[in-house]
């Protein structure tokens, strides 16, 4: 069984009024002072990003969707007993819905990146959600890059969870992306064919001294033995996380598999896959993607229903089957996180009420979810532990 786990990203914010805090360096000296102290909370794992105003929480690795399950909402809960601590809550939006001018987390790397950047680097207060998925080597590694490119929009259309940038909507049900997308080295790329290749064009791309480790949508990791899936928004549902989990370990299992049977890859121009990373960016699971086997424009359902059957056996074999179908249909049928914040915009239009709402959904904090009043998503509550179990 491959193992897994997840990077998450969230923003810091004020309970009250929904404005992003550069508290990143307070929350992480309360976690140092945590670790040290025997317990639970002694094997979180938080890391500092670009902002002041974001945190990430990442898990370890797991064999089983259950296990990470527990631990994606244990993390989310250390993380927000910490800001509380500075006045401050957790909340998983992949962008601010409020206008906020971000301070940069001060440091060698991020300096340079600043610096480099300028106003991309600047206006860079976007949180994802990173899959790492083991693979057995290198070359396995980008067999499976190879061969999950084409799936990899669907994957971002069901994550979606940034409709408002700056203060206003933006059109789109994921900005994240837009905004990521200014990166160098973002976005889809063609297929490698070889660890060799992939490697030399990863020197190539560093040598021309712009970035250093590529922003690819999938990577094999620097620092584990893992591929590395980098597309999704944060998720607003906890629930979702583990969903996109699921799928991702399904997909690189299923990639792995067809590598070693020897089918070759979809040679599809990265170009073209652009176009599906811009549609499922734009529309979500609420318009047309771009059918990752014809790329022609299709109905979202059916885009999704044709990733259920390409993973099935693996989801099958893992035991996964059962929650990646019902929680897909909690998708398709409620929409994401941006049809949530959309709808929880639309009761008051204030967007500090979406803020404060999407902090209980963030914590599983039902009650305060299914009581948000006329136009909120008449969703049926059920615990990420029962809905795993």
């Amino acid at each position: 069984m491959r193992t897994f786990g997840v990077e998450e990203e969230f923003l810091i914010v004020d309970p009250v009024n929904g404005v992003p805090l550069p508290l990143s360096a307070e929350v992480m000296g309360l976690h140092d002072a945590s670790s040290r102290a025997p317990g639970p909370s002694s094997r979180q794992m938080l890391s500092a990003e670009l902002h002041q105003e974001q945190l990430e929480v990442i898990t370890h690795p797991h064999s089983t969707l259950a296990g990470l399950a527990t631990e994606i909402l244990e993390g989310r809960s250390y993380a927000d007993s910490l800001a509380q601590k500075a006045g401050a809550r957790i909340v998983a939006l992949a962008t601010s819905p409020l206008a906020v001018s971000p301070h940069p987390t001060r440091n060698e790397r991020y300096d340079a990146l600043v610096e480099k950047y300028a106003l991309t680097a600047r206006e860079q207060l976007t949180c994802g959600l990173h899959v790492h998925v083991s693979v057995g080597s290198d070359e396995e590694g980008v067999a499976v890059l190879d061969r999950i490119r084409s799936w990899l929009p669907s994957l971002m259309a069901l994550s979606s969870n940034s409709p408002f940038w700056n203060g206003q909507d933006s059109g789109y049900a994921s900005y994240r992306t837009q905004a990521w997308n200014r990166w160098s080295s973002a976005g889809p790329m063609e297929v490698f064919g070889s660890a060799w290749a992939y490697h030399s064009l990863v020197a190539d791309i560093s040598a021309t001294g712009v970035v250093i480790n590529p922003d690819f949508d999938a990577r094999l990791s620097a620092r584990h033995p893992t591929v590395e899936i980098r597309v999704s928004d944060v998720c607003l549902d906890p629930r979702d996380t583990v969903l996109l989990a699921a799928l991702v370990r399904a997909l690189v299992e299923t990639a792995a598999r067809e590598w070693e049977a020897g089918m070759e890859p979809d040679m599809v121009p990265a170009i073209v896959l652009r176009q599906g990373v811009w549609m499922a960016s734009r529309w979500g699971v609420r318009g047309e993607l771009l059918h990752p086997v014809t790329h022609r424009p299709e109905n979202a359902r059916l885009v999704i229903s044709a990733l259920l059957d390409h993973v099935r056996e693996a989801l099958n074999e893992s035991g996964d089957a059962a929650y990646v179908e019902e929680a897909l249909e909690r998708v398709l049928g409620n929409g994401t996180g941006a049809t949530w914040q959309r709808q929880a915009y639309e009761r008051n239009g204030q967007l500090a009420d979406v803020v404060a709402d999407a902090i209980g959904l963030t914590h599983q904090e039902p009650a305060d979810h299914q009581s948000s009043g006329n136009g909120s998503p008449s969703w049926t509550w059920r615990p990420l532990a029962d809905a795993v179990a």
